[in-house]
């Protein structure tokens, strides 16, 4: 199987409601679950500044998304941007996070000229962190009751990840 990776289009919105739709992806993010269609299509129709989001294929279905948040208003952290990353749960573990997070590390260094990538990730969310790690992602610390997710606190990883000079 062939993953493709665009920029993310308006109309991609009843795709991306698909991914928030499994547990897995509601696990695995701060997302609630039972998003709404309409939620995400005024998302998709109105990014905030500095906002790019990649999307995913497997053939002609829309299987995963990543967002690079940057900071264009805040001067002293115009160098950073921050991912967020969801896979739909049955294309878990197929190639379409590692996909995405290249295609998310080449547009920071090679376009964007961002210095850091960060995030947060669960600490129990163990194929993401090894996930990061292989593209030299490191911890940076523990936020501590980070997230509250089914009924339970959470701790949460801080990573970060260096251009290459």
């Amino acid at each position: 199987m062939t993953i493709s990776i665009r920029a993310a289009e308006p109309n991609d919105y009843e795709g991306i409601h698909q991914i928030f739709l499994g547990p897995k992806v509601v696990w695995g993010t701060l997302q609630l679950p039972y998003p709404s269609v309409e939620m995400w299509r005024k998302r998709l129709a109105d990014p905030s500044d500095g906002t790019f989001r990649l999307v995913a294929f497997l053939e002609q279905e829309l299987v995963g998304q990543l967002d690079v948040h940057t900071f264009p208003n805040r001067p002293r952290r115009r160098h950073v941007g921050k991912i967020g990353m969801s896979v739909r749960d049955e294309f878990q573990r197929k190639g379409v996070g590692t996909a995405l997070l290249q295609a998310a590390v080449d547009m920071a260094d090679k376009w964007l000229n961002l210095l850091r990538l960060e995030l947060e990730v669960y600490v129990d969310h163990e194929a993401a962190v090894r996930l990061y790690k292989r593209f030299d992602f490191a911890i940076e610390g523990t936020l501590v009751r980070f997230a509250y997710r089914a009924g339970q606190y959470v701790d949460a990883y801080t990573m970060a990840r260096f251009k290459r000079e």
